[in-house]
């Protein structure tokens, strides 16, 4: 097969969708298949460049170019089509002639005018909730989930994100474009039943399959990087994510400040605007590190916490965790609930409360056997469901069963809902 993937963002820059998709390209390329990637451009890297067998095309688009309409460097896809990205889209279409064409975000509608011409299955993932919420997380105001039954709130929640403007655009790019995603799309993959939920596959008359995000076993012969000597040399309580409220940040260190001489706190992310500042004695925010600092501090932490408020789709960290062999303690929502297997791989909480959130982690941490028996039972659930071997052989049957002659059938693993080229 030929499969050409989209997604806004590419490593170099960090994320877990980013992570997500070099994953699969590579997945792809090992098994035999011709991969590239189409991304946004970003300043000091290459147009294009080919890795490990994977075509990599940093394509410029119009949007970008308009320096009001983004507040920091991360310039996202907008919800309708570039014009420039699709005409940029067009050429690499016509040169690299693919079969699948698989978009990881909104970068995927700049390639909906081409779709009909390119000839190609076009699938979409939904990492997120963005298909029915313009800004992505279904959480509004930063405090509760949404329902969407008050659609005047969107544009108060949209304008509160993205400014008054940008907000109102986004809103409507995003209304206006969902019909003919819907009936462009050959497949929608949600990265959990929740995300499925969330975007109101269920009945929409679309074709969908749910298939979790994965990752690379840990290895335990991987050398430490350079910069591990910023962990503490005891042992520490660990949460990698973006430092935001979103993912319960406040409400994690509401429970630590509970705990009774607890071990250190180290936190690893991007940090938002609202971090605190200052932090608790014994709490440490790194910032952001790479690949191999996070699982190192994976391998040496005694358990992770992800105490997510919004509606974490398939949370990567989660699985890092679990490769490692580490519980954790988790918000009873969204995607957490698919990962977290709740007294046996760690423990989940209701979302916002720190006063189960801290009963949670001292009964981990008075419980040495009870972490290394759940740590165990991680790993194990990690190597069934969730290691990439696994996962990157349900979406290659997905992609085979696309291109059949008979398209998507029963052994695509398809919900029975799911009505459209099933």
């Amino acid at each position: 097969m030929r499969i050409l993937l989209l997604s806004q963002f590419y490593p170099p820059v960090v994320g877990g969708i980013e992570a997500h998709v070099r994953g699969l390209a590579h997945g792809m390329a090992e098994r035999g298949h011709a991969v590239a990637v189409a991304t946004q451009s970003v300043p000091g890297l290459p147009p294009f460049e080919s890795v490990d067998g994977v075509e990599i095309h940093r394509l410029s688009g119009a949007l970008q170019r308009i320096g009001p309409l983004f507040a920091d460097e991360r310039r996202h896809a907008a919800p309708v089509p570039d014009p420039e990205m699709s005409w940029r889209l067009r050429g690499l279409a016509a040169s690299f002639r693919p079969d699948i064409v698989h978009a990881h975000n909104w970068l995927g509608r700049s390639f909906l005018p081409l779709k009909r011409r390119s000839g190609a299955r076009y699938v979409v993932t939904l990492h997120d909730c963005s298909r029915l919420c313009a800004q992505g997380r279904l959480i509004y105001r930063g405090e509760s989930l949404c329902t969407l039954a008050y659609p005047a709130r969107c544009l108060s929640c949209c304008s509160r994100q993205y400014g008054p403007l940008k907000g109102a655009l986004t809103l409507a790019g995003n209304a206006a474009m969902r019909g003919p995603e819907a009936s462009a799309v050959d497949l929608y993959i949600a990265v959990s039943k929740a995300v499925a939920e969330a975007n109101g596959l269920e009945g929409a008359g679309v074709p969908y399959a749910i298939v979790p995000n994965f990752a690379s076993g840990s290895s335990g012969e991987e050398q430490p990087p350079a910069n591990a000597g910023e962990l503490p040399r005891e042992p520490f309580i660990l949460q990698v994510g973006d430092v935001v409220h979103d993912k319960g940040v406040g409400v994690l260190l509401q429970a630590y400040a509970a705990l009774t001489q607890p071990p250190p706190l180290v936190l690893v992310g991007r940090i938002g605007p609202a971090a605190p500042d200052p932090v608790p004695p014994g709490v440490s925010i790194l910032g952001p590190r790479s690949p191999g600092f996070v699982r190192e501090a994976w391998r040496r932490c005694l358990f992770g916490t992800i105490p997510s408020l919004c509606l974490d789709a398939s949370p990567t960290v989660t699985l890092e965790a679990m490769s490692a062999g580490r519980a954790v303690v988790a918000s009873e929502r969204g995607g957490l609930i698919d990962q977290v297997g709740d007294g046996v791989t760690g423990i989940l909480v209701p979302p916002g409360d720190a006063g189960r959130l801290a009963q949670a982690m001292a009964k981990l941490l008075a419980d040495p056997v009870l972490r290394v028996k759940m740590g165990n039972a991680a790993r194990a659930r990690f190597e069934d469901r969730f290691a990439s071997d696994v996962v990157l052989a349900r979406i290659e049957a997905l992609y085979l069963s696309l291109l059949s002659p008979g398209g998507l059938g029963d052994e695509a693993g398809l919900p029975s809902s799911a009505t459209r080229a099933c």
